[in-house]
C-alpha cells in the first residue's frame, strides 16, 4: 500500500471519529439541560415535616437528573408571603410553589377541592383518587386555565379540629366565634354563625395570644406544639372534619412545565410522589409523642359533638349545592369525587375500619 494514501486515508478517519465525538457531547447535554429553578413554600421553616415537603422533591430531583436539574426551596416570606405562592407561580416571579390549593379558593372555590373540602377524603382515598382514579386529571384541567400545573407532594393526614378558648358542646356555642380556619371549611362554619379568619400558620399565634381570635385550626399535635397553642388556648379539639386528608402540591408554572424535557417531567413526578408519601409517614411518627406531651403540658381533649358534626354536615352540602349551581368545574370534580367516595367507604367500611377498630379497642385495653 502507498504510504502516502494510507496516511491520508487513517487521517481522514481521525478527523470522523473526533467529529462523531464532537457531536455526542453536545447531544447529551441538549437531552438533559442544566436547570435551576427556585420554589417558595407556603410554609415556615420551623415546621419541618410541612416545610420538608420541599426539601424532598429538591434532593429527590437532583439526585435523579445527575445534579442537572435542580430546585432552590425559600421559606414563607423569603421571596413572597405564604399566601401569594401561586400568584407568584403564576407571574413567573419564581417557577414552583409547595402550598395547599384550598388558600387559594377565593379566586375559584374549585382550588379548595384541591387539598382537601369538609367531609371529603381520607389521606389514603385522595391518593387513590388523584392517581388512580380522575383526580389529576380533573385537577390539572382546572389548574391550566389559572397556568399552573399541579402535582400532589405531601399529605398531613386527618388534621385535629383546632384549639378554642372555650368549650364548644353545642351549635349555639360558636355562635360570634372567630376562627382562624383555612379554605371553605370557613364558608361553612360560617353558615353556622362562626366569623372565619384566614391566617398564616406562622402569624396564629400572636392572634391567640391577644385575643384577635377566639379559636385556630392548623394541621396537628407535631405543628401545633411546635407553634405553642397549648400555650393560649386549651381545648383540643378533634376531628378536623374539614380536612380528612389535605393534600399539599406542588404547583408549577404551566409554560415552564410544558418546556420542561419529559424524562424531566417524569423525575419531577417521581420526585413529588415520594413527598408526598414521606410526609404523612413523618406525621405518622411524630404526632403520637407530640400529642401525649401536649396533654402533659395541659391540653385537654375535647371530642366535636355528634349535633356540631350533623350540623356542619348538612351546612356542608348546602354550600356545595350553593356553588355547583353557578360553577360548573367545581360541579364537574366534586360530582366525580362524591361518585368515588361513596364506593370508597363502601368497601372501607368493611375489612379497614372493622380491623382499626378492633386493633384500637385493644390499645385501649392496655393489650398492644
Amino acid at each position: 500500500m502507498d504510504r502516502r494514501s494510507f496516511f491520508r486515508k487513517a487521517g481522514a478517519a481521525g478527523v470522523g471519529a473526533v467529529a462523531a465525538s464532537g457531536l455526542a457531547a453536545p447531544a447529551i447535554a441538549q437531552e438533559n439541560p442544566k436547570i435551576s429553578w427556585r420554589l417558595t413554600s407556603s410554609f415556615p421553616k420551623s415546621l419541618d415535616t410541612i416545610y420538608g415537603g420541599a426539601e424532598d422533591i429538591a434532593k429527590h430531583l437532583e439526585a435523579a437528573t445527575d445534579g442537572n436539574f435542580t430546585i432552590q426551596p425559600f421559606a414563607a416570606g423569603e421571596i413572597v408571603p405564604g399566601l401569594q405562592a401561586v400568584d407568584a407561580v403564576t407571574a413567573n416571579t419564581v417557577e414552583m410553589a409547595h402550598t395547599c390549593s384550598y388558600y387559594f379558593w377565593g379566586k375559584d372555590p374549585t382550588y379548595a377541592i384541591g387539598t382537601a373540602i369538609p367531609f371529603g377524603l381520607n389521606g389514603r382515598l385522595q391518593n387513590s383518587w388523584f392517581y388512580q382514579g380522575n383526580g389529576n386529571t380533573l385537577m390539572n384541567e382546572f389548574y391550566a386555565t389559572q397556568g399552573i400545573y399541579g402535582l400532589p407532594a405531601g399529605n398531613t393526614g386527618a388534621q385535629m379540629g383546632g384549639w378554642f378558648r372555650k368549650e364548644i358542646n353545642t351549635v349555639d356555642d360558636l355562635k360570634g366565634l372567630k376562627m382562624r380556619i383555612a379554605g371553605m371549611a370557613g364558608k361553612i362554619v360560617e353558615k353556622l354563625g362562626v366569623i372565619p379568619q384566614q391566617i398564616a400558620g406562622g402569624d396564629i399565634y400572636p392572634a391567640l395570644e391577644k385575643g384577635a381570635i377566639d379559636a385556630a385550626e392548623f394541621v396537628g399535635p407535631y405543628d401545633d406544639q411546635k407553634l405553642g397553642f397549648e400555650k393560649v388556648a386549651k381545648y383540643y379539639y378533634y376531628p378536623g372534619w374539614w380536612e380528612g386528608g389535605p393534600v399539599v402540591h406542588a404547583f408549577i408554572n404551566l409554560e415552564k412545565w410544558n418546556s420542561l424535557p419529559k424524562h424531566y417531567q417524569a423525575a419531577l413526578t417521581d420526585a413529588c410522589a415520594f413527598a408526598n408519601t414521606n410526609m404523612m409517614a413523618r406525621y405518622d411518627m411524630k404526632n403520637p409523642q407530640a400529642l401525649k406531651q401536649l396533654v402533659a403540658n395541659g391540653a385537654e381533649l375535647r371530642p366535636f359533638s355528634q349535633e356540631i358534626l350533623e350540623a356542619c354536615y348538612a351546612a356542608a352540602l348546602s354550600v356545595y349545592e350553593e356553588i355547583s349551581a353557578s360553577n360548573a368545574t367545581f360541579k364537574k370534580i366534586y360530582d366525580d369525587q362524591l361518585a368515588f367516595k361513596k364506593d370508597a367507604y363502601l368497601w372501607m367500611q368493611l375489612s379497614e375500619y372493622t380491623f382499626d377498630t378492633f386493633m384500637m379497642i385493644q390499645q385501649r385495653a392496655g393489650k398492644l
